[in-house]
């Protein structure tokens, strides 16, 4: 009989008697990191589940339904047609164009869709309309379930200003700060003042880091106050501001509670998510290396009391930051489910996404407090399509040309919506996935999320990968000396990279050497035999020059069998592996230690990209001859950027900050430009005049072009344009700002003055 003739109940015992040998526990005892659950077949839940979600939430809320015997229905705007989460679901109902609120945020078009299907339950996922009582009351009304909270506590707990009113009442130990809404930019300077700074000022609706700004001074706060107000309208439909006590130098740590109907509440354990940039998560773990086990249970019930004075049933979170003293304050609860949440999964055994349904429908929790462990450590990296050498992360755009998973490798899990081919555009969070791994203890866990990011292969968008591996394997985070400050404390100059040493240096010369001689060999014999038969016998020495960077290194590399022996720099490295050129994976054995490389790109001139170590390195191979005569040819002049504006980043300008004929000064804002979500600044470096604009301010680009947009811009003291070099008259600068779709960059001005959030 089809799967799809099956009554829901014989369904779902199906289900039951498939798993019934999988105990509710989650990746130490499996080949690959996932969660399990033995579910009970008399238990009935719902028969159909819409989720109001897309990318990787949705395609993880679908697999937990899967499981359970029950069906599911996506929604997707037009651009995610093809997505894999409208793939995976039983059925799929387009709710509008790209952007997201015509799509994603039109509340109209899901209700049609719930209507539609026939949905009795929708789960939101994060972000979006997650939090958003409106929507919940809507679905009430309807007589459809909402997977998460009543909307009493997602109002209490989505006012900033509200919950930590409730959080003071509730005993919770709160940051100082001033409760009420701030309305104008000088009352925000009043009261920075007499907190005292630094302040933290942020969007009282929302989360997520947006419309989040810190200020040092009265002018930073005067910027915060505009940027942030903005952001949390663009965000959240809601401008109100709250002002608070930064405490410097913090832990950001934050409890899971997991609530029923019944008055029932407990506490999972705890996250580290400190390692952020421009206050977005970008490493957690779990449990902490900070927390004891007394701050733990305190943290924990504070937590739990918190739920359980705005009634709250479902999984959330109540997020604390943590001073070096272990004092911790409340900072805010998410009324959903987190982004970080399968590392909580990891340790406990438990399905989040089942638990949520299972009190969604009326049951009480199946566990005690005492029932929770801390079983193994878990840690995930969140992979983002982004550029980490710019601000830490500035989001990139492009189509995955080649997209494979380390789903071969033990205890690792992988949470993605995207696959080979898929887009990262510029209408949602330039997530790829979240990267999990697990062991028995700490050291366990990184050393197999290591190895996850040396096998993860991703082509076609740059990624924040160098970033990932640099932070878990830097000697600050090993011992556990991190705080929300971490990158900037560690980076102070920004993120470069692998720094190679003298060691790491040879090993990456030898490889690409190896690499080199592999391929010239290779194209030497056709199936199998040489070329030219009458060719002498095949050479196993050479001489070759690798340049890395401005410096050239000589080498002599000798092959024996599928070993190379390397001489380089004053030092022997023996470099061995199979030598598949076709595969984007090279595993190779250096000094008798595996290492993963990934040869990302080579070509005829002896130029080899080689991701080593998780950085990108551009060698160029020559043979000796080669080397000698290539001192001979012309170099190319770059290009003149001085007087010229490109944005760092794809996205929308949504605000030009000066008139035609109006002087810009030394770090005056020219515009603003809004990306993934964010609104960034770009500000000049030198002294100008405007004279002209081909986009005015208020009116965005949202369509792709082939070429680049020009805006006419200063004409600056004792400079030309070439093309008018030989009239003598004085040239005016060139803003080439390329809309949605490519790349913007900026040279001559200040990068851009990134002031978003996460």
């Amino acid at each position: 009989m089809a799967a799809h003739s099956l009554s829901p109940s014989l369904y779902r015992l199906l289900f039951a008697v498939k798993y019934a040998s999988l105990h509710s526990r989650c990746c130490a005892v499996h080949k690959k990191a996932q969660y399990s659950t033995i579910y009970n077949p008399s238990e009935k839940t719902f028969e159909k589940i819409l989720i109001a979600n897309r990318g990787e939430i949705a395609c993880r809320v679908i697999k937990t339904c899967k499981k359970m015997g029950i069906k599911t229905v996506a929604v997707h705007s037009d651009v995610d047609s093809s997505a894999v989460h409208a793939k995976m679901a039983d059925e799929a109902v387009c709710v509008g164009p790209a952007p997201t609120s015509k799509s994603y945020l039109n509340m109209d078009a899901i209700m049609d869709a719930i209507r539609t299907t026939g949905a009795q339950a929708v789960h939101p996922g994060y972000g979006f309309l997650s939090e958003n009582k409106e929507f919940a009351k809507r679905l009430a009304a309807e007589g459809v379930t909402f997977i998460g909270p009543d909307t009493h506590a997602i109002q209490a707990m989505g006012d900033k200003i509200e919950s930590k009113l409730i959080a003071k009442a509730a005993k919770v130990n709160t940051i100082p700060g001033f409760d009420g809404v701030v309305k104008t930019a000088e009352e925000a300077v009043k009261i920075a003042q007499d907190i005292g700074y630094p302040v933290m000022i942020k969007a009282s609706a929302g989360g997520g880091g947006k419309g989040m700004r810190i200020a040092w001074n009265d002018e930073e706060t005067r910027e915060g106050f505009r940027f942030s107000s903005q952001e949390a309208a663009s965000s959240f439909g809601d401008d109100r501001l709250l002002i608070e006590k930064y405490i410097d130098n913090p832990r950001h740590i934050e409890i899971q509670v997991l609530a029923d109907k019944h008055g029932n509440a407990l506490w999972l354990n705890e996250r580290e998510c400190s390692i952020q940039r421009r206050n977005q998560k970008v490493v957690e773990e779990a449990p902490s290396t900070f927390l004891d086990s007394v701050t733990r249970q305190a943290m924990g019930e504070q937590a739990v009391q918190l739920a359980k004075a705005v009634q709250y049933s479902s999984a959330g979170t109540v997020e604390f930051l943590v001073d070096s003293k272990k004092n911790f304050y409340f900072l805010e609860m998410n009324t959903r489910l987190q982004v970080e949440h399968p590392i909580t999964e990891c340790i406990t055994g438990l399905d989040l996404v089942e638990q949520m349904i299972r009190v969604a429908k009326g049951y009480r929790l199946q566990h005690k407090q005492e029932d929770i462990p801390i079983n193994g450590w878990a840690i995930e990296s969140r992979v983002y399509a982004e550029d980490p050498y710019k601000s830490f992360g500035l989001p990139s755009i492009g189509r995955l040309s080649q997209y494979h998973e380390p789903l071969n490798l033990s205890n690792v899990r992988v949470d993605s919506g995207i696959q080979e081919g898929s887009d990262i555009s510029i209408y949602y969070d330039p997530m790829i996935s979240k990267l999990v791994t697990y062991g028995a203890t700490r050291s366990e866990a990184l050393a197999r999320m290591e190895d996850a990011l040396d096998n993860y292969v991703i082509r076609g968008v740059t990624h924040n990968i160098p970033l990932l591996r640099e932070i878990i394997t830097h000697p600050r985070f090993i011992s556990g000396d991190i705080s929300t400050n971490f990158l900037p404390e560690v980076y102070p100059d920004g993120f470069k990279g692998h720094q190679l040493e003298a060691d790491t240096r040879r090993e990456l010369l030898a490889s690409a050497a190896a690499l080199y001689i592999t391929a010239q060999l290779r194209s030497q014999r056709f199936l199998g035999e040489l070329r030219v038969s009458s060719s002498p016998v095949e050479c196993n020495h050479w001489e070759l020059c690798v340049e890395l960077g401005e410096q050239r290194h000589v080498l002599e590399i000798t092959k024996s069998g599928n070993v190379y022996t390397v001489e380089v720099d004053g030092g022997e490295v023996e470099v061995s592996g199979q030598w598949d050129l076709a595969s984007p994976l090279l595993p190779l054995t250096i000094n008798s230690t595996h290492k993963m490389l990934q040869c990302l790109s080579r070509d005829a001139s002896g130029n080899i990209v080689l991701q080593y170590l998780g950085t990108s390195f551009q060698v160029r191979v020559l043979s000796k001859l080669a080397a000698e005569l290539n001192s001979y040819m012309p170099e190319k002049v770059p290009e003149d950027t001085s007087s010229i504006l490109r944005s760092p980043m794809p996205g929308t300008m949504v605000a030009v900050s000066v008139k035609p004929g109006d002087t810009v000064a030394e770090g005056q804002e020219i515009c603003v430009i809004e990306a993934m979500k964010m609104q960034n600044s770009l500000t000049a470096v030198k002294q100008a005049k405007r004279r002209a604009a081909t986009y005015p301010a208020g009116v965005p680009r949202r369509t792709q072009r082939t070429t680049a947009h020009v805006i006419r811009a200063p004409r600056f003291a004792g400079e030309r344009n070439p093309r008018q070099a030989k009239t003598g008259e004085g040239g005016s600068l060139l803003y080439y700002m390329q809309f949605l779709g490519f790349r913007f960059q900026v040279d001559g001005f200040d990068n851009m003055v990134n002031l978003g959030c996460s």
